[in-house]
């Protein structure tokens, strides 16, 4: 197989090339910042149990599931910040390289990197949902004090506007993301093992309807073998970047 460097100049010549390109990012992106992945050694579950997000549970036992949702995603997501993967991806966005992107994180990295066009495939903590009339609040305006936390109009309770075990993925999420996976010519898939479904389905679409498949991953994955055009193993951040750089100077011999 090519280099990273060799394949990087490739990547960056087929992305400048392209009409519409999209992004798949997975937990390896936000591992990078700093936040566990959810399944394995070191992951959440392996120090929570995970029937705090089921949704019966968070029903039946709103406090006891409120106070382990606070404890990992509100006090420690916080100081969480974007990293240089972030950062690349929301800079293409930016120069019109990049023309949507499908998570299937909650964290908002994205978005506080500076992307704009995020389809949030598994929701996301930055809103807060009442499960009484529907209303929606910003996490932010929303104080965790006192769990757990009711809507200021209804006093129903809220829950992070995001999927729990036992719920379907969000209907406009999902359709962005389906409907970006069959147009787009480019398609990178970023520090996801592909074990999660129906997200998994996602690249598969893009691979069948002609897309370049670009696959950046620490280790190789359910795509590697599969449907991968490219595979460049290493981080996200430092990959992604040597892209950038082959991007920008390309641009500049062009000019």
């Amino acid at each position: 197989m090519n280099s990273i460097h060799s394949q990087s100049k490739e990547i960056a010549e087929v992305f400048i090339k392209s009409s519409y390109s999209v992004a798949f990012t997975g937990a390896g992106i936000s591992a990078e910042s700093g936040i566990p992945p959810f399944r394995g050694e070191g992951g959440i579950w392996s120090r929570y149990n995970p029937e705090v997000l089921e949704l019966d549970f968070f029903f039946r036992q709103p406090f006891k599931s409120w106070a382990v949702i606070k404890e990992i995603f509100y006090d420690f997501f916080q100081d969480v910040k974007p990293n240089a993967g972030h950062n690349v991806l929301a800079k293409w966005e930016m120069e019109g390289l990049l023309h949507a992107l499908i998570t299937q994180n909650i964290d908002n990295l994205h978005q506080k990197a500076g992307n704009h066009e995020v389809y949030e495939f598994h929701g996301t903590t930055s809103r807060l949902i009442c499960t009484y009339c529907n209303n929606i609040f910003s996490s932010e305006s929303v104080l965790l004090e006192q769990l757990p936390p009711r809507c200021a109009d209804c006093n129903g309770l809220l829950k992070p506007d995001f999927i729990f075990f036992g719920e379907g993925i969000p209907e406009k999420a999902y359709q962005q993301s389906i409907d970006a996976a069959r147009k787009c010519k480019v398609f990178l898939i970023i520090g996801t093992s592909g074990e999660v479904s129906p997200a998994n389905q996602i690249p598969a679409l893009a691979k069948e309807s002609g897309a370049v498949i670009i696959e950046i991953n620490k280790e190789p994955s359910m795509y590697t073998n599969r449907i991968s055009d490219y595979f460049l193993q290493g981080s996200a951040g430092e990959i992604l970047s040597l892209i950038d750089h082959h991007i920008q100077s390309k641009k500049e011999n062009h000019s």
